[in-house]
């Protein structure tokens, strides 16, 4: 994103580093700060990157846009015989666990974000401009419906994201139990 934005980049990682706080850092890219407007986009990059992903392999590999059809008007019976059927798409393993890895990181970093307050601080203050100006009803006409379209695309996305988590949940937790009986050594 930042060589598209002409924004200049200086070192950057894919190995993995354990940072002084104790959590860890999949990776970075260290990039010249710019103007907010870049700078919040750059942050962004692996939120509408990891995004794109997980709607690429969710509808179009692992088929839950049907499912989530079925389930929207109501046919349970056929919904949970199409979840039985979910495994059996080709190349299922593979699929579920790169959704599980990039939901699971596509999330920006702290550094990522520092430039979304002042942006969103604009934004609300232009939006505010607007309608006190009059604009408020021509953009609930013309606006909102565009709007809802896209939230909505994008909780269901992170509805789905969400549900690969829950169901790893519970099987991750037991092989952690299981790891920490056999080596007596837990990490936290």
């Amino acid at each position: 994103m930042a060589k598209i934005l002409r924004v200049r980049t200086g070192n950057f990682s894919l190995i993995p580093q354990t940072l002084p706080n104790g959590r860890l850092q999949m990776g970075y890219v260290e990039v010249v700060s710019t103007d907010i407007v870049r700078d919040s986009l750059i942050g962004l990059a692996p939120l509408i990157a990891g995004t794109m992903f997980v709607a690429y392999a969710g509808i179009y590999k692992l088929q839950v846009n049907t499912l989530w059809n079925v389930l929207r008007d109501g046919q349970l019976e056929l919904f949970w015989m199409g979840l039985g059927f979910l495994p059996k798409v080709p190349d299922f393993l593979l699929w579920f666990y790169l959704t599980f890895a990039i939901s699971s990181t596509m999330m920006p970093s702290e550094s990522d974000r520092h430039a979304w307050l002042p942006l969103g601080l604009w934004t609300a203050a232009l939006l505010a401009l607007a309608i006190f100006s009059g604009a408020g009803t021509w953009m609930l006409e013309n606006l909102a419906p565009l709007l809802d379209n896209f939230l909505f695309s994008v909780a269901l996305l992170f509805g789905f994201s969400n549900a690969v988590h829950i169901v790893l949940l519970f099987p991750f937790f037991i092989f952690h139990r299981l790891l920490v009986y056999i080596m007596q050594v837990d990490v936290r």
